[in-house]
């Protein structure tokens, strides 16, 4: 089954899928368990045949709704939850929540048509680690998955420019709620934190400053334990909300 998604509009400068995360792990032993979600049954089978082709990926099951999304990952515990926002029963952003509890290994990707900065807004608050309309690629769902996977955010980068609009928004209109004391970043992570907002992966960032992938992962590790949270994307919600950092 060739691309049946359509071409991927929204790309950074070399094609990809705008990624936040660590990522660079080394190669995995095992596949990636996929569990499929999706209210139609065509498309879910589309997903099964693209994927079966990936060496490095399994699927281990599929589910319809929200509610059965929630049941199958307690009992197959896949690595990752391929999902959709709007499903009959219970929708995908409700189920993040539960799949979370009950699978809290599992990483959350929504794979959906809404490109409502509300529904992408809310999925990142309900824990999913990305966020991409299915104007994707095939080739790119194979490689969302395997850098989910690795420890990275993906969003569309569409999706990543309306992010950061709302966010914006939301400061506006908290503007004068108390700020509370924010941890304190060097000044270098606070350059890379910038960047990372922008949407730039690990190896731009590297270029923009003149140092190392490495050195760029270090960073955002620091950054992540010291503000005491999980991904890139919540580092820059926490520091757009504290007022850390502006985009202007």
């Amino acid at each position: 089954m060739a691309d049946s998604f359509g071409p991927m509009r929204d790309e950074d400068a070399d094609g990809d899928v705008v990624g936040m995360g660590p990522g660079g792990g080394s190669p995995r032993k095992e596949p990636i368990r996929v569990l499929v979600v999706d209210d139609h049954a065509l498309f879910r089978r589309g997903l099964e045949i693209v994927l079966a082709a990936e060496e490095d990926i399994q699927v281990v099951g599929e589910a319809g709704d929200g509610a059965e999304a929630v049941d199958k990952a307690a009992d197959l515990l896949p690595d990752i939850v391929l999902m959709d926002v709007r499903m009959p029963k219970r929708g995908g952003i409700e189920a993040c929540t539960s799949i979370k509890e009950v699978a809290p290994s599992a990483k959350i990707i929504m794979l959906t048509i809404s490109d409502e900065e509300a529904d992408l807004y809310d999925a990142i608050k309900a824990g999913a680690t990305g966020y991409l309309l299915k104007e994707i690629s095939t080739d790119e769902v194979a490689t969302a998955i395997r850098a989910v996977a690795d420890g990275q955010s993906q969003i569309s980068p569409s999706m990543a420019s309306k992010l950061l609009t709302e966010f914006k928004s939301m400061i506006q209109r908290t503007d004068e709620r108390r700020l509370v004391p924010a941890p304190r970043l060097t000044d270098r992570e606070l350059e890379v934190l910038k960047l990372v907002a922008t949407g730039m992966n690990n190896r731009d960032i590297a270029k923009e400053l003149f140092i190392s992938e490495n050195t760029v992962k270090n960073h955002v590790r620091n950054i992540l334990e010291k503000l005491q949270l999980h991904s890139r994307m919540e580092a820059v919600v926490y520091a757009m909300r504290e007022k850390i950092l502006e985009i202007r």
